[in-house]
């Protein structure tokens, strides 16, 4: 006999995500669906690998993503591509290939890929929700725009989320920082961490982003962006902070906020969990790109839009004790130890009533039937031995809390699973927001 292969694994830098914690998931998705929708926008659904000129045009060739951590590959048929490293990008390409109607309101979950050291909440693979808004410039859509993800975070539960937001300027107002920048970080380079060191010259901006403690101490004197912003640019970004401000979304002011892609364009934003002891805090953000569609040959189209990480912002739920993984229990388990039959149709006409309702296999007997419906959580066990099945009822066991089992008619048990779910429903409970965290 040959020597036992080892197990396949997962790659490194990625994880598998099983229930109950995918329970999570489930819920955070459809809640996001849900709100995106009351905003009027609509789910797209797009390719997981795009030509790779559209992220070194749009993100930009220079940019660490595109350099350092971009997933790029020829395939079969010659042609390079490249695995999404964010969601913008894409949505922008769809954009200018299918031409919808503008004001255009989307909204996406994707996963997005970038090879580079994984951390907590940031994997090789993680996860994204996002939402975009081509066709108009208002400040007021921008407002929308953060509240759609500031309403987000309030129904997880999470008190500790703190706003920054700043301007990153326009084509016209911006070389004048930007060469300012450059001035103040020429005349100290010396002091920045070992890449930029190298490198500030090519994008002074980036420099503002690196996390590094040399780079941050030499930014802490460095020019502010909004000192240079022009009429119209301060003009949108005092609209858009007095929206934040009349829906009550408290917010800072960050003049070094640059998110660290090219493509943004005055309003720019970042969510931070204070829960989450790490310089990588951040559980979303976005921004303003009214370029970004003519970078990938659309004609001039303005766009604003947020990502929000998975993986990083149910950390942050967790650092905050809000929105466990606590599924509901399902409504029942049938014990059959007769033929199984009874299990079978039992199931299927309480799944058929929309109860939540499953079974074991394998003619197991009682004891290990039960210790099974025990495992799974379920409010009650419906056991069906061969006396309950000639006089056709079902013995139901409760297996939360206290209670007595009783007979019910086997005709009647969706109704009387029906009703004591109502009851429990109906049962006094923890003041609002103390029993799941919202």
């Amino acid at each position: 006999m040959g020597r036992e292969q080892a197990p396949v694994r997962a790659p490194a830098g990625t994880h598998d995500v099983l229930w109950p914690e995918s329970w999570r998931w489930e819920q955070l998705v459809a809640e996001f669906a849900r709100r995106a929708a009351l905003g009027g926008f609509g789910l797209l659904l797009n390719p997981m690998f795009e030509d790779a000129a559209l992220f070194r045009r749009g993100i930009g060739g220079d940019s660490d993503v595109v350099r350092k951590e971009m997933y790029e590959f020829t395939d079969r048929g010659g042609r390079d591509v490249a695995l999404r490293p964010e969601g913008t990008a894409s949505v922008v390409r769809a954009f200018v290939q299918h031409h919808p109607p503008v004001p255009w309101r989307t909204w996406y979950v994707t996963p997005a890929f970038r090879y580079e050291r994984p951390q907590a909440g940031r994997y090789k693979q993680h996860h994204q929700l996002g939402v975009e808004v081509l066709g108009t410039d208002d400040p007021d859509v921008d407002v929308e725009v953060v509240a759609l993800a500031s309403g987000l975070y309030r129904w997880l539960g999470l008190t500790r989320v703190e706003l920054s937001v700043n301007s990153m300027g326009c084509a016209r107002c911006r070389p004048a920082y930007t060469e300012a920048l450059r001035a103040y970080l020429e005349a100290r380079r010396h002091e920045l961490c070992d890449e930029h060191r190298e490198r500030y010259a090519v994008n002074p901006l980036r420099v503002l982003d690196c996390k590094r403690p040399q780079c941050r101490a030499v930014v802490a004197g460095a020019p502010r962006i909004t000192d240079y912003l022009d009429e119209a640019c301060a003009v949108h970004l005092a609209r858009v902070r007095a929206g934040l401000d009349a829906l009550g979304i408290a917010h800072a002011l960050d003049p070094r906020l640059v998110r660290g892609l090219d493509y943004y364009t005055r309003t720019t934003f970042e969510f931070a969990a204070q829960a989450l002891r790490s310089a990588q805090n951040a559980v979303g953000g976005g921004g303003r790109y009214d370029g970004l569609v003519e970078a990938v040959g659309g004609p001039p189209t303005p766009g604003i839009g947020f990502g929000i990480g998975i993986e990083r912002l149910l950390l942050a739920c967790d650092a905050e004790g809000v929105f466990p993984a606590a599924p509901p229990p399902p409504a029942a388990f049938v014990v059959d130890v007769t033929d199984g039959t009874a299990a079978r149709d039992l199931c299927a006409e309480l799944q058929g009533a929309g109860l939540a309702a499953s079974r074991a296999y394998d003619g197991r007997s009682m004891g290990a039937q039960l210790k099974q419906a025990d495992r799974s959580g379920a409010r009650y066990a419906l056991i069906v031995g061969p006396d309950e099945l000639a006089r056709q009822v079902v013995t139901a066991r409760p297996m939360l809390g206290s209670g007595s089992q009783e007979e019910v008619p086997r005709r009647a048990v969706v109704q009387w699973l029906r009703d004591r779910a109502q009851q429990a429903a109906d049962a006094p409970h923890a003041p609002d927001g103390e029993e799941d965290g919202r």
